[in-house]
């Protein structure tokens, strides 16, 4: 297993709360084994073809097929539907399970592989390993990171966030949700940005319906961050998902001019990064994936997979037990 890069935490800034501050030096310097995924389990086409095989810089280049970002929705009431509801209900049982793993001292590599071997255990495939040549089975973003934290030998600390997003390839679809979980030794402050962007994620959901502008999830989820002291993160979005991991419609989790409407059959996920304070903008790290506040706030993520229907919206990734 490849070490992270060099360094020590940094102080966090004291209005925004008491945690580690992950600065860019612990940026991986090199790239981790890439755990196994068995031949019998079919590989989405965007993985190399020697993908376990050859060292990092020497994957075969896979060109991707730029029509597939303008496929949207799926055909409701045959295979295709039952196939998407399958995957995304799989990518919230793994995600249910990893929940009981996460505690201080746990290494987000150990998360890493837990959620490999469940993933795989399912017959699926872990939709991250390989797009990109991205070296793990999901991603780990703790504190300042926002998106796109690579798993490593770090273990986590008791004041510690930690999203994980995780998505899955099954049967030709693939099923993607995440949750940002509170360690034991969080403060307060931390938790009500937890507790915050996982109501934003709920006002957008409740933006959601055949008709509806795809403009009004951005303006929910932003009108209420604002309100209660918090800046939505314009790097990333939400992407409809299908056969393909990313598709079309683009979903923005900011106030927007998009007019375009939701479509029966549309698939797509709502994932708002939600940060402390009026800086959203994040830097990334020379890793080339890592995502970080630049003021060094935290900030949370939660994530759910949304199908328009006739009569509504419907979250396919929603855990058991979880509030609403």
């Amino acid at each position: 297993m490849a070490a992270p890069g060099r360094g020590r935490y940094h102080t966090s800034p004291e209005k925004f709360g008491k945690y580690p501050v992950l600065p860019s030096s612990f940026a991986m310097t090199a790239y981790p084994e890439s755990l196994f995924v068995p031949r019998s389990i079919p590989r989405p086409t965007y993985v190399p073809a020697n993908f376990f095989d050859a060292p990092w810089g020497d994957h075969a280049t896979v060109e991707v097929d730029e029509r597939a970002f303008l496929d949207r929705g799926i055909q409701l009431g045959g295979s295709d539907e039952a196939k998407i509801r399958k995957v995304a209900a799989l990518a919230a049982e793994v995600l249910t399970e990893i929940e009981k793993l996460v505690k201080p001292g746990v290494t987000t590599s150990q998360l890493d592989a837990a959620v490999h071997q469940l993933i795989v255990h399912r017959g699926a495939y872990p939709s991250t390993l390989g797009y990109g040549s991205f070296p793990k089975s999901c991603c780990t973003s703790v504190n300042n990171v926002i998106a796109h934290g690579i798993p490593d030998d770090r273990p986590l600390h008791p004041e510690d966030l930690i999203n994980i997003d995780l998505t899955l390839y099954h049967d030709g679809f693939h099923g993607d949700t995440s949750i940002t979980f509170l360690l034991p030794g969080a403060d307060k402050l931390g938790r009500n940005l937890v507790n915050a962007t996982q109501e934003a994620l709920e006002l957008g959901i409740r933006a959601c319906g055949p008709g509806k502008r795809l403009n009004g999830i951005g303006k929910a989820i932003e009108d209420f961050a604002e309100r209660h002291g918090f800046s939505v993160n314009s790097q990333f979005g939400g992407h409809g998902i299908g056969r393909n991991f990313h598709q079309s419609p683009a979903i923005c989790h900011n106030a927007n001019s998009d007019r375009d409407t939701m479509r029966v059959g549309d698939c797509f996920t709502i994932e708002p990064s939600l940060v402390q304070g009026s800086n959203s903008r994040g830097f990334q790290w020379d890793d080339g994936w890592t995502m970080a506040t630049e003021s060094g706030a935290r900030s949370a993520q939660q994530e759910h997979q949304i199908l328009i229907t006739e009569t509504g919206a419907e979250v396919l990734t929603r855990r058991p037990g979880e509030q609403t």
